[in-house]
């Protein structure tokens, strides 16, 4: 039997889930697996055996895991980047224990993008030898599944993202320096009960739009202008969503009557959503200088988020300032893992211009 983790478990039936349906439709075998949803497994029909999928953001459902037929001898952690904290590996690492029948054996498969060297993956697997650990590095040249079109979208990220492409594209790990924010830590916290106790709190909403290559992104969060935090509570990130896809999921996330400020840019797009039934969508008012103003204005709170929002923290933990030809760092932001840092400025724009306005001195302005 094998078990499928990734950090949030709602993330398992778009990710690995699919691609295991896909493998399963790719090799004709259909007939010999039955596919549930709910609760989300695979049985291999002949044996009983099953492909489980649990998430870290349920641990006791991770430790009391078991099986009716043979022997839980086999883990596949996707996306491990997501794990910041390496006790949520460990924690897993134990509960997989116990005598297996010969020939089974025990494994635990990691994958994911080596984003930050900084990652305590790097230090655990990486950095020393262990007779019991394998670590390979493998890119996009070694994926025989790819089309023509795959491999034209990393080409194209050699020359017009060189950064990403030695991360994503050649599975380097990354060097992250120069981090755009700090002020920021992961953190359990229950949303509702923040706005409830807190009367001047304000949740806040914003909307990054994209297609292909980029996802589009949406902020959750909680604005605290007395206490200078920011509550990061709520995420959606995905690409190819045409604008009724990214209606359904904000209606299904239960925030179709909030205000939401999207990029300006997509005037056509916020149209159309106001039209599907987001009625107060509206577009940023973006100026001059507006994203250094908008980070500028951020770097002052204490930004608190949620472990579900593994996105969000994976943008945070990557975007940094830019660097010139000769390795010094400029004055604007790296144009990547910025889309749900677009969004969170949308969503506070305009709080950044009421804390911006300046009381003047009647004297000043020559009024008795």
């Amino acid at each position: 039997n094998t078990l499928v983790v990734r950090k949030v478990f709602r993330t398992l039936k778009d990710s690995c889930y699919s691609d295991l349906r896909w493998a399963i439709n790719r090799f004709q075998v259909q007939d010999y697996w039955e596919l549930k949803e709910s609760p989300l497994e695979m049985t291999y029909k002949p044996t009983g055996q099953k492909i489980l999928f649990r998430g870290f953001d349920d641990p006791l459902k991770i430790t009391s895991i078991s099986v009716s037929v043979g022997s839980l001898c086999w883990c596949w952690v996707e996306e491990a980047y997501e794990l910041t904290d390496e006790t949520a590996f460990n924690m897993l690492d134990e509960s997989i224990r116990g005598v297996v029948e010969e020939p089974l054996f025990k494994q635990i498969i990691i994958s994911f993008n080596p984003w930050n060297e900084r990652h305590w993956l790097k230090a655990r697997f990486f950095d020393k030898e262990d007779e019991n650990i394998l670590a390979l590095t493998t890119n996009y040249l070694c994926n025989e599944w790819l089309d023509d079109a795959d491999k034209k979208l990393f080409e194209d990220m050699k020359k017009n993202n060189p950064r990403r492409y030695q991360v994503a594209g050649l599975g380097n790990w990354g060097i992250v320096d120069g981090l755009v924010f700090e002020n920021w830590q992961e953190l359990e916290f229950d949303w509702r009960e923040i706005l409830n106790k807190r009367q001047k709190a304000k949740a806040v909403f914003g909307l990054d739009f994209g297609y292909t290559n980029d996802p589009a992104a949406f902020f959750c969060g909680i604005l605290d202008m007395e206490q200078k935090e920011i509550y990061v509570f709520d995420e959606f990130y995905s690409t190819r969503m045409h604008n009724t896809d990214i209606f359904r999921e904000i209606e299904r996330m239960g925030f179709k009557k909030e205000i939401i400020v999207a990029d300006c840019q997509e005037a056509k797009s916020i149209d159309h959503l106001k039209g599907l039934g987001l009625y107060r969508i509206k577009g940023s008012k973006k100026g001059k200088d507006s994203v250094n103003a908008g980070i500028q204005f951020i770097q002052d709170f204490k930004i608190f988020i949620h472990p579900r929002c593994v996105n969000f923290l994976t943008e945070i933990s990557n975007y940094a300032w830019d660097k010139d030809k000769f390795g010094k760092a400029v004055n604007k932001p790296i144009d990547d893992f910025n889309h749900l840092m677009d969004a969170m400025r949308y969503a506070l724009e305009d709080y950044m211009r009421i804390n911006s306005v300046r009381t003047i001195d009647r004297n000043s302005l020559g009024i008795r």
